[in-house]
């Protein structure tokens, strides 16, 4: 704002300068004390005649016998300045009276700028103009500096704009970035003092983050250890169980034991989320998928374009559309696939034809180990974790996944993804 100020103050100073140009740059004065010097030097009969021929429609010159033969102005002032002592210069006389007038100092109407010189003599010449100006009348002159102030404020406030921007839009993109990889370097903090704050805000953030998820997956790598050595030493015993009915039960509450663990571990560690954001397409993953499915005697449809190149994490998004085809297969009939984007999103669908799911439990179902089954049978659905991973691997690609009953009967499971990441 202060440099745009100091811009419209510079453009309306020298629109002064150029309507109304010193007197000293042009030459003026020159002019006017060569004139006083002729007409001084004439008879003074001859003055008035002489004085008439040497104006102009720029100048007006007359000469006055008396000082008073002249209209008074409002304002009777000895003029002072570098323009006096250059005329009193130019006329060898250090202390001869002049005056000046602005058409503002007149009385009534057809003020003029004058400039009054008092000859040895004690008579007057005056020089008068009706205006001084550039060339232009004040209409286009004033349309010239308006112009020219919008146009340095819109360069300033563009300058300005952009130098803030900047930072704020790296600063957005580093926030994506981590929101994609957890490992994304720190952003660089730029910009104003309150900017680079935020940043390094972020980046202690990041920082605390990343320290968590490495400790994290050290811990669960040491729980996955020691959980599955003692469930070894359960099963080695049981080979000495010689019911075997009770030995058949053992093994299967064992092995429901190491499924369920598993699974946590699975989920606890996702290798999914670590994987790096690359571009690949989008369409073809889906497509490869369908044929998986094909391959084991599964008809899985198909709608979307053949292409559709996405920056992203190919592993994890494999892994969420296929738990949402595994669940569309064991609960429901008839499943498919739908890909299409509009401007602002991916949108995948996943549907099926069954009985779909209760409107209190479509999003009571993405909470850990919640089951729709009472049982715990793992022929029965699992542990409860697959949609909890399915939706976490979802929101840290910057997407959402929400189921809704299909109208007809069946389900709609839907992987929205920010378009940004479409090529």
């Amino acid at each position: 704002m202060l440099t745009a100020l100091g811009f419209n103050a510079l453009f309306v100073k020298l629109a002064g300068v150029w309507a109304y140009p010193s007197l000293i740059e042009t030459g003026l004065l020159e002019r006017i004390a060569s004139i006083s010097r002729v007409l001084e030097a004439s008879d003074p009969g001859q003055r008035a005649r002489l004085a008439a021929v040497v104006s102009d429609p720029n100048m007006q010159v007359n000469w006055y016998l008396r000082r008073r033969d002249i209209a008074q102005p409002k304002i009777v002032e000895e003029v002072r300045g570098r323009g006096s002592e250059a005329i009193r210069r130019a006329l060898d006389a250090p202390h001869r009276r002049i005056e000046a007038y602005r058409p503002s100092d007149w009385q009534g109407p057809g003020g003029r700028y004058a400039l009054l010189i008092q000859l040895d003599d004690g008579s007057w010449l005056m020089f008068s103009a009706a205006s001084r100006s550039w060339g232009l009348e004040e209409g286009p002159r004033g349309l010239i500096v308006i112009v020219l102030v919008l146009i340095s404020t819109a360069v300033v406030t563009l300058i300005a704009t952009r130098r803030l921007a900047r930072p704020l839009q790296q600063f957005a993109l580093g926030a994506r970035r981590f929101g994609v990889d957890f490992r994304a370097p720190p952003v660089e903090p730029v910009g104003p003092h309150e900017i680079r704050q935020a940043i390094l805000a972020f980046n202690a953030m990041q920082a605390q983050l990343q320290h968590f998820i490495k400790d994290r997956t050290q811990m669960l790598a040491a729980i996955s250890h020691d959980l599955r050595t003692p469930l070894t030493r359960m099963r080695l015993r049981g080979e000495f169980i010689e019911d075997e009915e009770q030995q058949k039960r053992l093994f299967r509450d064992v092995d429901e034991m190491q499924a369920m663990i598993n699974s946590a571990l699975e989920f606890f560690r996702d290798d999914a989320r670590l994987e790096e954001a690359t571009s690949f397409d989008l369409a073809e993953l889906l497509q490869t998928l369908v044929d998986d499915y094909r391959d084991q005697g599964l008809e899985v449809d198909f709608v979307g374009p053949s292409r559709w190149v996405y920056f992203g994490r190919p592993l994890g998004l494999k892994r969420v559309i296929g738990n949402l085809l595994d669940n569309a297969i064991k609960y429901g009939s008839a499943p498919s696939i739908e890909l299409e984007a509009d401007a602002e999103r991916l949108l995948i669908r996943v549907q099926d034809r069954g009985p779909g799911i209760a409107a209190d439990c479509l999003e009571r179902v993405f909470e850990p180990f919640f089951r729709l089954e009472s049982s715990r049978n793992k022929s029965t659905g699992g542990v409860g974790l697959g949609l909890s991973a399915a939706r976490a691997i979802v929101l840290e690609q910057g997407g959402a996944l929400t189921l809704r009953n299909r109208a007809g009967g069946g389900l709609i499971a839907l992987v929205a993804l920010p378009a940004q990441g479409a090529l």
